[in-house]
C-alpha cells in the first residue's frame, strides 16, 4: 500500500477528545487532523514526536487531514490510521502473502454471522467450505522488548469476536484471528493481560476452541506500508507458531 500523495511530515502537539490531534509542520503551520484511532494508543504517541499525515483536498471536510503514521516513545513506526489494518491484509491475501490463507475462490468483506450480530471482517471461500478471518490492528510495544500486545484498552468488541470464532470453530467452521502487527521492531504478539483479562481469557478459549491465531507483521515507512512476515504468537499457558 503505497502513500499517494505522499505523506507529509510534521510533529505532534496533542491528541485529545480521542478522535483529534494538534500537529505543526515541518513548516510551521498548525493543524488540527482527524486521528482515526478507538484504542488508548499506549505507548504508541508522545508529545513533540514526528507524525506523517495524509492531506485532504476535500472542501466539505471539516478537518484538512488525516494522523496516518507516528514515531512512538521507543523509536518504532506505528501505524496510527486503523482503518489502514483491513486494507493491508486484503492486499497481502489477493497477493498470496498470507500462506495460511491462500487458495481462495472469492474474498468477501464485512459479512454478516454469528449469534451476537457481528460482522466479520473477511470470509474467504475454498473449495473445501468457507473461513471466517477477523483483524485487528496492533501497536502496543514496549521498551526493550520485541514482543508486541494486543489490546492497548479494555474491548468488549473484541472478545465478542473471540466468542463468534470460537462457536464456529465448535460447528466445524474455520475460524482464523489474525492480528495485523502495524509496529516496526516486533518478532511475536500476546494477549495484554494485564489491560484486558477478559479479552486474554477469551483468545485462549477461542484457541481451545479451534479458532487458528496468525499475526503479520508490516514493513512502515512515510511512502507505503506493506505485510511482509508471519510472527510469533505467544499465550501465557501455549503458544501458537
Amino acid at each position: 500500500m503505497r502513500f499517494e500523495p505522499a505523506l507529509e511530515q510534521g510533529r505532534l502537539l496533542r491528541r485529545y477528545k480521542r478522535f483529534l490531534a494538534d500537529i505543526e509542520t515541518a513548516g510551521g503551520e498548525q493543524l488540527t487532523l482527524h486521528c482515526p484511532n478507538t484504542g488508548s494508543m499506549l505507548n504508541c504517541m508522545s508529545e513533540g514526536a514526528r507524525v506523517w499525515f495524509s492531506r485532504s483536498g476535500d472542501p466539505k471536510r471539516k478537518l484538512p487531514g488525516t494522523w496516518e503514521l507516528g514515531e512512538t516513545p521507543h523509536g518504532r513506526l506505528a501505524v496510527i490510521n486503523t482503518a489502514r489494518a483491513n486494507a493491508l491484509v486484503e492486499e497481502a491475501l489477493r497477493a498470496g502473502l498470507i500462506a495460511e490463507l491462500a487458495g481462495f475462490t472469492a474474498l468477501k468483506r464485512e459479512v454478516p454471522y454469528g449469534q451476537e450480530r457481528s460482522r466479520v471482517d473477511f470470509r474467504l471461500d475454498y473449495p473445501q467450505g468457507a473461513a471466517f478471518v477477523e483483524v485487528k490492528s496492533v501497536t502496543l510495544g514496549f521498551a526493550d522488548s520485541t514482543v508486541a500486545a494486543f489490546p492497548d484498552a479494555r474491548t468488549e468488541r473484541g472478545a465478542k469476536h473471540l466468542r463468534e470464532l470460537a462457536t464456529l470453530a465448535r460447528d466445524g467452521v474455520r475460524a482464523v484471528q489474525l492480528y495485523c502487527v502495524n509496529l516496526t521492531g516486533i518478532d511475536a504478539v500476546r494477549p495484554a493481560e494485564e489491560i484486558d483479562p477478559a479479552y486474554a481469557a477469551a483468545l485462549h478459549e477461542a484457541v481451545s476452541a479451534g479458532v487458528e491465531v496468525l499475526a503479520y507483521g508490516a514493513e512502515i515507512s512515510p511512502q507505503q506500508i506493506r505485510l511482509v512476515r508471519r510472527l510469533e504468537v505467544q499465550l501465557q499457558s501455549r503458544r501458537v507458531d
